[in-house]
């Protein structure tokens, strides 16, 4: 455990932006175990998606656009994304050769000596260059705290932790949040429980027609700026509205999608507004979203004082040899391939200014 071994690309994650990374990584010459490692923290292959709830079906996954150089093809959608996407990843990893380590959980990144980081992990210490941090959102979710809550008698879950819409039977649900998974929670739950409430922070923005190229690119930006002012990132759907689909709809013509504001406070039996409304609850369900998982990098002191950490494309702003991909513009799974290859080019333009690229190259 206390091995010092050296590296000039340290990966940790490996969901999308990981493995698109290690994928660049491998396609420029750099050899795994040699030149650049690999370290995750789940127990398998699939990123954050192994952990998705059962009736989160394939067919039902927006936009999981596939890992550069292997398309996705013939997947059933009635299958599980878990199961499905899992195998994905791991036909992925064998197929180019990526030799990810698992579990590994990561506790530190600090500097060491000579320039290189100190990659502190339960596999041992990386001492590397460069490092590519690619891990999510996943591992932090979300949870806000209100009055009362911890009097409240009922359950409390996190999307996080979403057991399906069969735990909710004859019970009565408070959905907490306007993004996709509380609309996709509401719609799936509803015919199960008893009674369901939703409530939001700002009234939610549905959008209509086609999301095109153009309104991408807008969208993207607005969380870039974000980014480069070294504010924490939103997601892009809190800019770019929820889709106007046929389930959306009819949820708003059922009722389904009636939103209220965010109640005031959490009593032992439910929530209830300063208006003196109330509405009694036996589950809330909190779809409030996640945070970067980054406080591994806390020792190289990389956020503003905005709270975020401040990026160019993939870069820290701080720390050259620091990227960060997944991360605020690049969180979906087009924008981490794209991120994957920036950060490999980046890198490999910092790695041959001192001492060269490694000799595969």
């Amino acid at each position: 455990m206390n091995e010092m071994r050296e590296v000039e690309v340290a990966v940790i994650g490996a969901g999308q932006a990981g493995l698109a990374a290690a994928y660049h990584l491998r396609r420029t010459g750099f050899e795994p175990e040699r030149d650049f490692v690999v370290l995750d923290h789940s127990p398998g292959p699939g990123g954050a998606w192994q952990f998705r709830w059962p009736s989160l079906t394939y067919g039902r996954v927006h936009g999981m656009h596939a890992l550069p150089g292997r398309e996705l093809t013939g997947a059933d959608p009635a299958r599980p994304s878990s199961e499905v996407i899992a195998e994905y990843f791991t036909d992925y990893e064998r197929a180019f050769d990526l030799r990810v380590r698992r579990p590994v959980d990561v506790t530190a990144v600090r500097e060491g000596a000579n320039g290189r980081l100190l990659v502190e992990s339960s596999d041992g210490t990386w001492a590397t260059k460069t490092l590519i941090n690619a891990t999510g959102t996943w591992d932090r979710p979300f949870w806000p705290r209100y009055p009362g809550q911890e009097n409240f008698r009922g359950r409390q879950f996190h999307t996080a932790r979403y057991p399906g819409p069969q735990a909710f039977a004859g019970l009565r649900v408070v959905v907490v949040g306007g993004g996709a998974s509380g609309t996709q929670h509401l719609l799936e739950l509803a015919p199960y429980a008893a009674a369901t409430t939703w409530v939001t922070r700002r009234p939610p923005v549905f959008r209509e027609g086609p999301f095109d190229e153009d309104a991408g690119r807008a969208a993207v930006a607005l969380v870039e700026e974000r980014v480069r002012q070294g504010l924490p990132p939103k997601s892009v759907v809190s800019v770019t509205g929820l889709p106007l689909n046929d389930a959306i709809r009819q949820g708003l013509a059922d009722g389904v999608l009636d939103r209220l504001p965010m109640f005031d406070r959490i009593t032992a039996d439910g929530v209830e507004w300063k208006d003196v409304r109330r509405v009694s609850a036996d589950v809330i369900l909190w779809a409030t979203g996640f945070r970067p998982a980054v406080d591994h990098l806390a020792p190289l002191r990389l956020r503003e004082p905005g709270g975020g950490i401040r990026v160019e494309g993939t870069r820290a702003v701080v720390d050259p040899r620091v990227h960060l991909v997944g991360y605020g513009p690049s969180a979906s799974t087009i924008g981490a391939n794209r991120a994957g290859r920036a950060a490999v080019r980046d890198i490999r333009r910092l790695l041959a200014e001192p001492a060269g690229v490694p000799a595969a190259a």
